[in-house]
């Protein structure tokens, strides 16, 4: 074990970091209310192993985004309906701290977490303006190997 180094820091340097970060803190928040949006798109991308719900704007920019494994899930508990219920949830509450009134919701995927995402959404009090399954289907898929000759 080395020795152990103490910075002494004085009046002077702490005011100017305090200042700094109220600064940032600030922008932080025009930027914040810079983005109240009334209306928004939230894609619901649920797999197999894995819940993925994104809050954009019209347009497609993403202000924020919750998956089951950053909710705090791990392994094979990601891929359950009830994660995916907790990461809506969390979906919800950020949608409501911007002001969103109205979501258009799109599915993706086939997992477990398709259904109680959306009925989670509902419950928390968000107006659901249309729901669409954008579940990508082959029409005719890829071209099949060769007959194999023995």
């Amino acid at each position: 074990m080395g020795k152990k180094h103490i910075i002494e820091t004085n009046q002077e340097e702490l005011i100017k970091e305090k200042e700094k970060v109220e600064a940032t803190m600030k922008k932080e928040a025009k930027v914040k209310a810079s983005e109240r949006v009334a209306e928004a798109k939230v894609f619901v991308s649920s797999s197999y192993n894995n819940t993925i719900v994104t809050l954009t704007n019209h347009r497609g920019q993403v202000l924020a985004w919750k998956s089951a494994g950053s909710v705090g899930f791990k392994g094979t508990k990601k891929a359950t309906s009830f994660a995916a219920s907790r990461v809506a949830e969390a979906i919800a509450n950020i949608a409501k701290k911007l002001g969103v009134e109205k979501i258009e919701v799109l599915i993706k995927g086939i997992g477990a977490g398709r259904e109680s995402a959306v009925r989670t959404l509902v419950t928390q009090g968000l107006n659901i303006i249309s729901i669409k399954d954008v579940t990508p289907i082959p029409h005719n898929g890829c071209r099949p190997k060769k007959v194999r000759r023995v």
